[in-house]
């Protein structure tokens, strides 16, 4: 039994770990937050995609990458960006953008989770197809 929360707390951990550097990201204000001069929307915008890319790749691992599993992955990261952006609402000179979910987050969970897809079928399509069958 104890093994058995062990080995799942090690699946799940990395995934926990992200969703805490997110929320601690999105609880600093804004007055705290750096400025990228030009390139600050690009950057911040990049920080989202790049933060719900790892974070889709780190729940789709935590279910051993099963292929069935896969849009479940995508979905606990946009529904954590929804979340995330309701815990900006409280922050002071935040304020909650639906568009970061929908263009910014959602991209960016897609895109690893499909990148990843298309390399584990490259690297190995014999096990890969096997294994959805």
């Amino acid at each position: 039994m104890f093994q058995y929360i062990r080995v799942q707390l090690f699946k799940w951990l990395p995934a926990l770990i992200i969703m805490l550097v997110i929320f601690l990201i999105s609880a600093q204000p804004s007055s705290q937050l750096p400025n990228f001069g030009r390139a600050d929307y690009l950057v911040k915008k990049s920080g989202h995609a790049l933060g719900y890319a790892v974070l889709a790749l780190l729940y789709w691992r935590a279910f051993d990458f099963k292929k069935e599993k896969r849009w479940i992955a995508w979905l606990m990261a946009v529904l954590y960006a929804v979340t995330d952006e309701f815990h900006q609402s409280f922050v002071s000179g935040r304020h909650p953008a639906i568009l970061d979910v929908i263009i910014f987050d959602n991209l960016g969970a897609l895109l690893s989770l499909w990148l990843v897809d298309v390399y584990r079928k490259q690297k190995r399509p014999d096990v890969i197809n096997a294994s959805s069958r």
